[in-house]
């Protein structure tokens, strides 16, 4: 027979998980209770950011006497897409379709040039290959603005001033130091004991890269991806200085068709600004999870 509990024992153990039950009540009452500070902050912070998108697409949809009569803050009278069919008169199509060549090739350029060099820093393990990383991440710290002449004049004496290639291969240029560090970040994740059961299987450093590392790496790839498409997308230094024709022009110069020596047609510009806000959304909703742990450092996890 199994011995009874000790009348005291289970006395005295009853104050005790009342005091825990007790304890565990005051706490889910203290995490129930609101924060009104917090709710205030939150409500202030989204006016401070709804307001000007407010006024954004408010002004999209509106004609330009109504605007201006009315003002920024008063609710659209009526819905209009004219403001929008002005901005394709105006050659709103062509540079959207410069920056989407000038994007794709900054991220074929990345894909292509950052994915061989962050295996290679990462094999290969020696003091010369860290020197030349260290060296190459010095990019970092270089500002565009303060080698935009030097820039000006390279692209000039190569016979790209004036066309889209001369815009591409700098912005390339600019990205590859972040999506580097990013990349290789994301590649010293992955295993040791992955590698060496590839060498036992006979594997060489080819199918080792396209077979163990690259779909390893796929969050720090979307990373880099998406970085280097916003790095182009909204690129404006390049295509201020190395391009002047209209043939040449993107988003960013695009908008200053809208601004003229009498007035600034307003709606029209914020139409404008709204068709070019649609792919960065696009893009931020549909791969905003693996920009930020790749640049977190847990891509290859």
């Amino acid at each position: 027979m199994s011995a009874l509990p000790h009348p005291a024992k289970t006395r005295a153990g009853r104050p005790g998980r009342r005091t825990a039950r007790r304890a565990e009540a005051a706490g889910a009452a203290v995490g129930r209770r609101p924060n009104h500070l917090a709710g205030a902050g939150a409500f202030l912070w989204l006016c401070v950011v709804g307001l000007p998108v407010y006024v954004m697409l408010g002004a999209a949809v509106r004609d330009r006497p109504e605007y201006t009569a009315n003002g920024p803050l008063s609710p659209p009278a009526g819905f209009s897409l004219a403001n929008f069919a002005r901005d394709f008169e105006g050659g709103f199509g062509r540079y959207f379709l410069n920056t989407a060549v000038v994007t794709a090739s900054v991220v074929a350029l990345v894909l292509l040039l950052v994915p061989p060099l962050a295996f290679a820093i990462v094999r290969n393990r020696g003091r010369a290959t860290s020197t030349v990383f260290r060296v190459f991440l010095l990019g970092l710290a270089v500002p565009a603005q303060a080698v935009i002449v030097p820039m000006f004049y390279l692209i000039s004496k190569a016979g790209l001033y004036d066309n889209l290639i001369g815009v591409i291969l700098p912005t390339a240029a600019f990205c590859l130091p972040v999506c580097a560090l990013i990349l290789t970040g994301t590649m010293r994740d992955i295993g040791g004991e992955l590698f060496e059961a590839m060498a036992i299987d006979g594997a060489d450093t080819r199918r080792v890269f396209f077979q163990l590392v690259v779909p390893l790496s796929r969050g720090g790839l979307s990373t880099i991806t998406v970085f280097s498409a916003l790095q182009a997308w909204n690129g404006f230094l390049f295509p201020l200085v190395l391009t002047q024709s209209e043939s040449t022009k993107v988003l960013t110069l695009g908008l200053y068709n809208f601004q003229t020596q009498y007035g600034v047609d307003i709606p029209a510009l914020l139409a404008a600004v709204v068709l070019s806000t649609v792919p960065v959304l696009l893009v931020y909703l549909f791969a905003r999870r693996a920009l930020v742990q790749g640049l977190m450092g847990v891509g290859g996890k």
